[in-house]
């Protein structure tokens, strides 16, 4: 098959994990005879730097046109000022809204072998496999009014949180989906005692149980949630929520893989390219040593050839090379080793 990949690097260690996610994929492609044509763009601070914007509208248009995205990370302190106009993160934002990718897929798997790697007690890990769902493209993030004004002589600061009806029933259904195809338990994270968002979110969930009897469905608040995906995170399978709350609870879990660099995610619309990125940021303080995970950005890989391409043996295969490569000893600094970027790559590489 023949597929176009556009690739935004963006800030920081982005650039170099790409890098070897862009190996693996080459190298995909000549053993299963693909041709994979790459076009690769600015975006966050680098787009900034060169542009005065965090995304042009050349790199949305192709993003767009593309059959999938692939994305590093973007941001650092260079611009990190709370007052700047422009901000890397609202390419992230405008990229998510433009290419109508409203549901994050981020899954969530204890490696048997880095379980000493996670602050969790081990008996605390067995078992745990599970996927965020995290509604992307509404909430606080991009509800309206926005901004800051002068309230008698007070500066007041303000942010909506939207959804609307159909905004939930979309990302809520391929949720009761995707837990068909797993162990068919779904759980709703909101906070219904004080929003009446949420609120809107349980209503709709609960319609939507009844056309998916086989799923057992259950609500949780989000700060109940936060603390049993630390005392007991194997009781979930496929976890739904609204924006924010996705934003740190999937940060949260992290920890239970051992590193943020371990953590692929797949940002999925109706139709169109979808978009995949690792779930790290750009880690500034590594940049630029060679240290990064890549391991992340290359599952991220994965999840594009099996979503966007729909070439699940080939995702397989790296997921496979991925799991031999830890389940042998490979590791970064951030897991407890010595390997480089390059090198952590090569050795997945060598196991595909």
């Amino acid at each position: 098959m023949q597929a176009t990949i556009v690739l935004l690097p963006g800030d920081g260690i982005g650039p170099e994990v790409t890098a070897q996610a862009v190996r693996v994929l080459e190298f995909i492609a000549r053993r299963a005879q693909h041709t994979f044509h790459f076009q690769e763009y600015l975006m966050g601070g680098c787009s900034i730097d060169r542009y005065g914007v965090a995304l042009t509208d050349e790199a949305l248009t192709a993003c767009k046109a593309a059959d999938a995205v692939l994305l590093g990370a973007v941001g650092g302190p260079k611009w990190d000022d709370p007052t700047a106009r422009v901000r890397p993160e609202q390419g992230l934002l405008a990229l998510r809204k433009g290419m109508g990718v409203f549901a994050n897929l981020r899954p969530v798997a204890v490696h048997p072998a880095l379980v000493e790697a996670s602050p969790l007690r081990p008996e605390r890990l067995a078992g745990v496999d599970l996927v965020f769902v995290r509604e992307l493209t509404g909430g606080l993030y991009f509800g309206q009014p926005k901004g800051r004004d002068i309230v008698n002589g007070s500066t007041r600061a303000v942010d909506t949180l939207e959804y609307f009806d159909f905004e939930i029933e979309r990302v809520v259904d391929l949720s009761f989906r995707l837990a068909q195809q797993r162990r068919k338990k779904l759980t709703l994270v909101d906070k219904a005692n004080v929003l009446e968002s949420s609120r809107l979110w349980r209503q709709i969930a609960a319609q939507a149980a009844g056309r998916y009897p086989d799923v057992a469905f259950d609500t949780l608040l989000v700060d109940t949630a936060s603390m049993k995906l630390i005392t007991s995170p194997a009781q979930f399978d496929v976890v739904v929520t609204e924006n924010m709350f996705g934003d740190i609870l999937t940060d949260e879990a992290s920890v239970l893989a051992g590193s943020m660099g371990m953590l692929p995610s797949a940002s999925l619309g109706s139709s169109g390219p979808g978009l995949y990125e690792p779930i790290h940021g750009s880690a500034p303080d590594i940049a630029g040593k060679g240290i990064a995970n890549p391991v992340g950005a290359i599952l991220s890989a994965a999840m594009l050839l099996r979503h966007s391409l729909g070439l699940a043996d080939e995702a397989q295969a790296v997921e496979s090379a991925v799991h031999r490569a830890i389940a042998e000893g490979c590791r970064t600094a951030d897991l407890g080793g010595n390997l480089t970027t390059e090198q952590m790559a090569n050795a997945i590489l060598a196991r595909v």
